[in-house]
């Protein structure tokens, strides 16, 4: 059996930024809190919870007087940045730059329809954290379009202005302007951006021809991670026999029948080291 793993998978340069500023930090002091888990991967979060590095969330910011603190690539909204600074909280700011440069276009974009009565629009997952930081240069006024059918809350004869999560699937985002547009009010004024990472939009097309050049798909993926579960779909319309797994144990024999090539890939928060570790497992299985 011809097991490969896909060249093009693994961690996106954001993600390889927040992971390598919290190994330095922890290479001097041993301790480092994080908001939130550092990547949507419990394996890589277990790995750099033995080097040191303990999740927090804000309501532990009081008791943390004078420590730091890790933001990482998902970016945190403004109230973070005042919260910490009150309390001599040094910030180790891992925010990913296309999310950075995201929230500060949505201020800019946010400032400019509060003069004009309008709306700021996200697509994105509610409760996401990339989606708190973001809606956060709104002061939490923006309204979240979860699907290109969640339309409810916008109202169509005042000035709207969409953004969307960096990693949001692109056809989706293009059906959600499209749907946007048909409903508009003659004469309103909406402009539609372009944020979606172009390191996710381009995953899913090299993923493509990597799906079909094997007759099992192993997808490696964090339980809770959007880009994975987005990629994970996208992967199993091109290729049915693609099975999402967290980790090598979740293995089944009887996936492999009658396959001669068997493909490992992931999502961006997924590390390499993991879908080594499935490699070698399956070898062991079918052999």
């Amino acid at each position: 059996m011809d097991i490969r793993i896909d060249e093009n998978a693994g961690y996106c340069f954001g993600v390889v930024k927040a992971i390598g500023a919290a190994e330095e930090e922890l290479s001097h002091d041993g301790r480092l809190y994080c908001l939130g888990d550092i990547v949507h991967n419990s394996a890589e979060v277990e790995r750099l919870r033995r080097l040191g590095l303990e999740v927090i969330d804000h309501g532990h910011l009081p008791d943390l007087q004078g420590s730091k603190v890790l933001i990482r690539a998902h970016g945190e909204p403004p109230e973070t940045y005042r919260t910490a600074d009150r309390l001599g909280i040094r910030l180790i700011d891992a925010t990913c730059p296309i999310v950075l440069a995201l929230q500060q276009r949505i201020r800019k974009g946010y400032d400019e329809m509060q003069r004009v009565g309008g709306q700021i629009v996200i697509f994105g997952k509610p409760g996401h954290a990339e989606v708190i930081g973001l809606t956060g240069q709104t002061g939490g006024t923006a309204i979240i379009a979860s699907r290109p059918d969640d339309l409810g809350a916008i109202d169509f004869c005042r000035p709207i202005r969409l953004y969307s999560q960096t990693t949001k699937s692109r056809e989706e985002y293009q059906q959600l302007i499209a749907n946007i547009r048909s409903r508009l009010a003659e004469g309103a004024d909406f402009i539609a951006y372009d944020t979606i990472c172009n390191r996710v939009a381009n995953r899913a097309r090299e993923l493509e021809g990597f799906a079909r050049s094997v007759d099992v798909l192993l997808f490696v993926a964090g339980a809770n991670s959007s880009n994975g579960h987005y990629l994970y779909e996208y992967c199993r319309k091109v290729q049915p026999r693609t099975h999402f797994i967290a980790d090598a144990a979740a293995l089944e024999a009887d996936w492999f029948a009658g396959a001669d090539r068997v493909g490992i890939s992931g999502a961006t928060s997924t590390p390499r080291w993991l879908m080594e570790q499935v490699k070698d497992q399956l070898i062991k299985l079918v052999q």
